[in-house]
């Protein structure tokens, strides 16, 4: 929750344009400096910067429910449960799809399919829900450059073909796959930090980051002395920031990496679309 926006916790534009310019963008941001220095950035009086940050603090702190609540509110939303893979064996075995709401790990070694599954998620997840799609748009981040555009039309042509029958619904389709190709770790820190604005303007209904391993084993080497530490501190902070997403807006959020993550997880040993 402290991954929320500045701008969707009730300050005005103009004040969040204000903290901005000064790097200070999400409620951790915020909550992060004293009410001194909050004084000289927002140029409030001590009570002005105290209320802001009894709102920030409100705003983002987790509300208390009950177990009753919570299941009453996941049986009454409107969004889906699952992103059906379109593969029964699978489907069955996550117990109806990639679940909405969390995060999704797909790890296996180079060139089973990761990258081919995660290509057939994002046109399942552009379909209309009478075929078990979400009918929205994806975030792609691509950190090894290995997304074709060439190839998501063929998985679509080949596993859909009723549907993808013209060119006007594949033209549809890949045009609400927004592909991002960050290839360090400051710029998939800093896309992961946008997707709410994303996820809001573009109507992003699944999140895909192939591969997280990519960038961390490019400027991590882990035979250094506080590698490590730092590895995991980055790990942590984006798995962070992605679960906050994911739960927040009710989507899935799904991942490939050779790294295991304590989240849902599956192998992918071959796979052929």
């Amino acid at each position: 929750m402290a991954s929320k926006k500045l701008r969707r916790v009730g300050l005005s534009p103009e004040l969040c344009d204000r903290l901005s310019r000064h790097r200070i963008v999400t409620c951790q941001d915020f909550l992060c400096l004293s009410p001194l220095e909050l004084m000289k950035v927002t140029g409030l009086s001590y009570r002005g910067v105290h209320e802001l940050l009894c709102m920030v603090s409100k705003a983002c702190a987790p509300q208390m429910k009950t177990a009753y609540a919570m299941k009453t509110q996941r049986c009454a939303a409107l969004s889906p449960a699952f992103l059906p893979t379109s593969l029964p064996a699978l489907d069955e075995a996550l117990r109806g799809g990639v679940a909405c709401g969390s995060l999704t790990e797909i790890t296996g070694p180079p060139g089973c399919g990761k990258t081919q599954f995660c290509i057939m998620m994002s046109i399942l997840a552009t379909l209309p829900t009478d075929m078990g799609g979400l009918e929205g748009a994806v975030v792609y981040i691509d950190t090894e450059s290995a997304f074709s555009a060439e190839r998501l039309i063929e998985i679509a042509e080949s596993r859909f073909p009723r549907y993808f029958n013209t060119e006007e619904k594949l033209l549809l389709t890949s045009s609400k796959v927004h592909l991002y190709r960050e290839l360090s770790c400051d710029e998939v820190m800093q896309r992961i930090e946008s997707l709410e604005e994303d996820i809001i303007s573009k109507g992003v209904k699944l999140v895909i980051i192939d591969s997280v391993a990519s960038v961390v084993r490019k400027e991590f080497d882990t035979q250094l002395q506080g590698n490590m530490k730092e590895r995991n501190k980055f790990l942590a902070r984006e798995a962070s920031l992605l679960k906050y997403v994911a739960e927040e807006f009710s989507i899935p959020v799904s991942f490939a990496s050779s790294l295991f993550f304590p989240y849902t997880s599956f192998m992918l040993n071959s796979l052929k679309l």
